[in-house]
C-alpha cells in the first residue's frame, strides 16, 4: 500500500512539473480548459450571491484600467490569456479584487476608496490578472490534490499505530504551514513581480504600487494577522518588495510613456 501510494505521488511529480514566469518550478495537475470551467463557474456564483454596481461611472473607470492591462499582456502568455476579459465591478465595501482563469475580473467598490487614482487601481489589476498568467489556480489546485495523496497515504501506513491522531494533526500543520502556505506567499509575490510588469508596460506609474500598500497597510489598522500565519506577504514587507523592484520596471514605463501609451481613466 505504501509503495503505491509513493508511486502515484512521485508519477504526479515526474509527468506535471512546469517552469513559472519567475523561473519557479511548478507542478501543474489540471488541463488549461478545467481550470477555465472552473473560473467561469465560480464567476457566475460570485455574480449571484454579490451586488452588482449599476455606476455607470465607476463602471467605465475600473473597465478603463482594466482594458489596458489585459491588453498589455504579452504574447508570452497566450495560452493564459482568454483575449477577451470580462469585467464586473460589485457594490461592496469589500477591499478587494480578484481575476479567474477564463477571462474574468471582479472589483469591489470598497477598494476605490483604498485605491486612490488609477495607477494605484492598475496595481491592483495587474496583480490579480497576473495570478492567471501565471497558472496559480492551477499550482493550488494540484498542491491540494498531492497533499490529500500524501495525507491518505500517512493516514494507511499509521493506522495500526497508537499515536495516529496526533502524527495526523502534526501532519496536518506541517502540510498547511509549511507546504501550501508558503507556495501561496510565494505566489503573492511572484504575481507582484509580473503586475509591476503589466502595468509599466500598459502606461501606469509603478511607484503608485508602493503608495497603493501604504493606504493599505493604514486602511487595516494593525488587524492584519502574523506573517507566519497569513497567505500574503504583511504590508511592509511588500512594500520593501516592491520599493526594490520599482527601478526594475521603470524602463518599461518610460518606453510606454515614449510610445505614447498613458491611459487617461477618470475615477
Amino acid at each position: 500500500m505504501k509503495k503505491r501510494w509513493l508511486s502515484a505521488i512521485t508519477l504526479c511529480l515526474l509527468t506535471a512539473c512546469a517552469v513559472s514566469p519567475t523561473g519557479r518550478k511548478q507542478l501543474l495537475l489540471m488541463g488549461n480548459n478545467d481550470i477555465s470551467q472552473m473560473g467561469l463557474s465560480s464567476f457566475q456564483q460570485i455574480k449571484q450571491k454579490e451586488k452588482i454596481s449599476t455606476d455607470p461611472q465607476q463602471n467605465q473607470y475600473v473597465r478603463c484600467v482594466a482594458q489596458a492591462i489585459t491588453q498589455a499582456i504579452p504574447a508570452q502568455y497566450s495560452a493564459n490569456n482568454p483575449g477577451q476579459w470580462e469585467v464586473v465591478v460589485f457594490d461592496s465595501e469589500d477591499v478587494n479584487a480578484f481575476a479567474l482563469p477564463g477571462g474574468r475580473i471582479g472589483v469591489y467598490t470598497g477598494l476605490l476608496k483604498v485605491a486612490k487614482n488609477q495607477d494605484q487601481l492598475a496595481a491592483v489589476i495587474g496583480h490579480e490578472v497576473s495570478h492567471v498568467l501565471a497558472q496559480h489556480s492551477n499550482e493550488r489546485l494540484s498542491q491540494s490534490q498531492v497533499a490529500n495523496i500524501g495525507m491518505a497515504a500517512a493516514d494507511s501506513i499509521l493506522k495500526n499505530s497508537t499515536t495516529k491522531g496526533p502524527a495526523m494533526a502534526a501532519l496536518g500543520m506541517g502540510v498547511q504551514y509549511g507546504v501550501l502556505m508558503p507556495y501561496s506567499r510565494a505566489h503573492e509575490t511572484e504575481a507582484d513581480v509580473l503586475g509591476l510588469q503589466l502595468m509599466a508596460i500598459a502606461g501606469f506609474n509603478p511607484q503608485e504600487s508602493v503608495n497603493l500598500w501604504h493606504n493599505m497597510a493604514a486602511n487595516s489598522k494593525g488587524n492584519a494577522p502574523l506573517e507566519i500565519l497569513s497567505t500574503h506577504p504583511s504590508d511592509q514587507t511588500r512594500i520593501n518588495q516592491l520599493q526594490s523592484l520599482v527601478p526594475q520596471v521603470q524602463p518599461m514605463y518610460q518606453q510606454a510613456l515614449a510610445g505614447g501609451v498613458h491611459p487617461q481613466c477618470a475615477g
